[in-house]
């Protein structure tokens, strides 16, 4: 722990040195450079002092989601700023050494000044994280999306041709902050009156009394012709923080089981239900978390050990790389997954039919939107909520709504 400190402490001294000497080499004022000396060295001590002080037997808090926040904003800017001015450094070393041995000038010093226009440069590429993680903090994490996916399969039943389901995935309410907008969301949720609502896991971060103050808040999501089920994910576990007992770690999950219930989604525990409309039904399956990296509790053969291969089938599985490693080839042909769990990392870039970029598909192969394999499908909403990281930027939070058609995929 100490040598992991100390570390982290030189790595950041030397960011520091880099982002000081960019601003050196624009700014000449002394007073400006003695304050922002003095401004940097406090919030470096004041970031080291409080990760020191992170206590694992009570997990994240609305303090330690600050302070994550305040690390991003201050040290991801320096950070590029740092690869830039390194970069040059690498220039001018090569340009020093050709000079040294070739003599292409006269000059004295083996390394040239730096550059005013390459820290000019540098500063405002690292000015871009810069107000995009202040617009997630403000704005972005409550800037919700309404997305609609209208999915095709052959075999799907006539009469649920053009159902409707909303998915909701990763509230993670002990990170909210702001009732008006959660509120908002939820009227959202109830404008459109999907037959049926899924909520595929992580209600809350590590605690169930993180939900007992959104309680009457989330009960407000109207009932759904056909039902509102749901699964739990990593986090319902309580596997992130440190308990006095198994017993109490033990309460918490029961009493975190039982939030589903208060706001009425019905909790399926690798166990499955009849979706019947007219005189055609659909299987729903719910799985327990099964993560490759995460908690391994779902079991799809027992969820699924009365249904035949015929039938058509939605899952819900929290996390997307259950579906990449144990259900997209399974004998049981589970037609659609959904799931959700990565937060698309709560950072990345989107521009429908353009680009789809995140940090977080370099770890998962599905992690934001509609994928297919064989006619096999997973969808992987973007979360609800926010976690870690106080903020979105890019990647917004999402309440998709799935339209199951029959017939062949057009595209």
């Amino acid at each position: 722990m100490i040598l992991r400190l100390v570390l982290l402490c030189i790595v950041l001294l030397i960011i520091e040195l880099y982002a000081y000497q960019a601003l050196r080499t624009i700014v000449k004022l002394k007073w400006i450079l003695l304050t922002y000396q003095i401004t940097s060295a406090f919030f470096l001590v004041f970031l080291v002092y409080s990760f020191t002080k992170f206590d694992r037997s009570v997990g994240q808090t609305a303090q330690t989601m600050r302070t994550l926040g305040l690390f991003l904003l201050i040290y991801l800017p320096k950070i590029i700023l740092t690869l830039v001015l390194f970069g040059e450094d690498i220039f001018r070393i090569g340009a020093g050494a050709i000079n040294h041995f070739i003599k292409f000038d006269d000059r004295t010093e083996f390394l040239a000044s730096r550059r005013k226009f390459v820290s000019q440069i540098g500063l405002g590429i690292a000015a871009i994280p810069f107000l995009s993680l202040i617009y997630g903090i403000t704005i972005g994490k409550y800037n919700y999306k309404v997305i609609k996916q209208r999915i095709f399969f052959p075999d799907l039943p006539d009469a649920f041709d053009g159902f409707t389901i909303t998915q909701i995935s990763d509230i993670h309410s002990g990170s909210f902050d702001n009732p008006e907008k959660i509120n908002y969301a939820i009227d959202l949720v109830n404008e459109q009156n999907s037959d049926m609502i899924l909520f595929t896991g992580d209600i809350v971060n590590t605690h169930a009394k993180e939900m007992h103050p959104w309680l009457d808040t989330f009960n407000r999501i109207k009932q759904h012709q056909y039902g509102k089920f749901s699964v739990l994910g990593n986090h319902d576990y309580g596997e992130y923080v440190t308990w006095p007992s198994e017993a109490a770690k033990e309460e918490n999950f029961q009493a975190i089981k039982n939030l589903y219930g208060q706001i009425g989604f019905k909790l399926l525990l690798n166990e499955s239900t009849f979706i019947e409309k007219g005189n055609d039904k659909i299987a729903l399956i719910g799985v327990e978390n099964w993560g490759k990296n995460f908690k391994k509790a779902g079991d799809v053969n027992l969820a699924s050990a009365h249904l035949l291969k015929e039938d058509f089938k939605i899952l819900m599985s929290h996390d997307p790389s259950h579906w990449e490693y144990e259900v997209k080839n399974h004998d049981k042909n589970f037609h659609l997954t959904l799931s959700g769990h990565t937060h698309g990392m709560q950072f990345g870039i989107e521009i429908p039919g353009v680009i789809q970029w995140s940090p977080i598909q370099y770890f998962y192969k599905q992690w934001a939107g509609l994928y297919e394999n064989l006619g096999r499908y997973v969808y992987v909403n973007r979360g609800f909520g926010f976690h870690a990281y106080s903020g979105r930027v890019g990647i917004m939070p999402e309440i998709t709504v799935i339209e199951l058609k029959k017939g062949k995929n057009v595209a």
